[in-house]
């Protein structure tokens, strides 16, 4: 288990604020935040490259706070790589045993360079060198090089920032199966909502060198504790408003509309309602859920596989479609809609 608690580190006019984490044994976590949130910093002082100015860094109850990197027993992937250029891959991945308290003999370092090099792939490629090889396979000999140590501890940094859409989609496919085979305990930074969903059990969002809130991928993306993190996460709907509790849910007055949340809070609110949760038809919706409104459509907007609409009920309500689904219900700019949520998809925030 990792237990950060209360660490702090300024660089330069960069400052990382009291930060407190717990990675549970065999999790797969990630970090996500924007550019200059300090998502690299974090991990960098988990791995040893950075001591901090105050707190501690725990691993499995052990205090590593002032060891250096070589004795954490971490093994950490950065976005670019970074492999030995004058090594083949097979010197490549089998260069940190060379550096662990495994205790191999030759022939026991190549056979775990040849079981590592198969489950990643790259059986093929043991003779090459970093030079010959595409992104995606440089990528797969640094996580190889990586968990061959059998780190108490997995760091990647953005491993797959720097590949091409279709790369990126097989070797994340690639880290969820290794992780499900070796249980590593692993931290994952990433600007990636995808990544997140596929791969992580707990996501933390981070932002301006603090953690803002962790949870599950789902509990942070439907349940955002702040407007930044709403934001931050695509929300999209996020409406101020005055909120009563009634009849044990709460009812928020904005701009003379009514909306209905099992979320229990009084007073000041910012409610928020992810686009996707919204139901839309050209025709009254025969539904139990809780909240229901007519609107026009105000603007269209076509992405890669979704097309995002805009309503004008008096508020304007943004709302996510398939194209298939789009053009099946013969929508444009003008037309009459009917909108539809559930009470339990409104989350309020303070």
């Amino acid at each position: 288990m990792i237990e950060v608690s209360d660490i702090s580190k300024t660089l330069g006019d960069f400052e990382l604020e009291r930060i407190n984490l717990s990675v549970n044994e065999g999790e797969y976590f990630c970090i996500l935040g924007p550019t200059g949130s300090g998502k690299t910093i974090l991990l960098e002082m988990i791995a040893g490259i950075y001591n901090p100015d105050i707190g501690s860094i725990l691993i499995n109850n052990f205090d590593v706070s002032s060891l250096l990197p070589k004795d954490r027993h971490i093994s950490m992937v950065y976005q670019d790589f970074m492999l030995f250029p004058n090594m083949n891959v097979r010197e490549n991945i089998g260069f940190g045993l060379k550096y662990t308290d495994l205790k191999l003999d030759k022939v026991s370092i190549n056979s775990k360079i040849e079981e590592t090099a198969e489950m990643l792939g790259i059986s093929n490629l043991l003779d090459r060198h970093p030079s010959t090889l595409s992104g995606g396979e440089k990528q797969r000999t640094a996580i190889a090089r990586a968990i061959i140590t059998e780190p108490a501890l997995l760091l990647l940094d953005e491993p797959l920032s720097a590949l091409d859409s279709g790369t990126k989609g097989r070797l994340r496919q690639e880290l969820l199966r290794i992780h499900q085979l070796k249980k590593t305990t692993t931290i994952h930074v990433t600007h990636s909502f995808e990544e997140a969903f596929t791969l992580a059990d707990r996501i933390a969002i981070m932002h301006g060198g603090k953690i803002h809130q962790v949870g599950t991928p789902d509990e942070v993306f439907r349940k955002p504790n702040s407007k930044f993190v709403a934001d931050f996460v695509g929300v999209e709907n996020l409406f101020h408003g005055t909120s009563v509790i009634f009849n044990d849910l709460s009812e928020i007055k904005v701009n003379g509309h009514t909306i209905i949340s099992s979320t229990r809070r009084e007073g000041d609110v910012v409610i928020s309602i992810r686009p996707e949760d919204i139901l839309l038809s050209k025709d009254p919706i025969d539904s139990s859920a809780r909240n229901s409104f007519t609107g026009v459509v105000s603007d269209v907007i076509r992405m890669k596989s979704t097309v995002k609409l805009v309503i004008d009920t008096g508020i304007p309500f943004r709302v996510v479609l398939t194209k298939r689904a789009y053009d099946d219900m013969g929508l444009s700019c003008g037309s009459e809609v009917y909108l539809t949520f559930k009470a339990s998809a409104t989350h309020l925030i303070c």
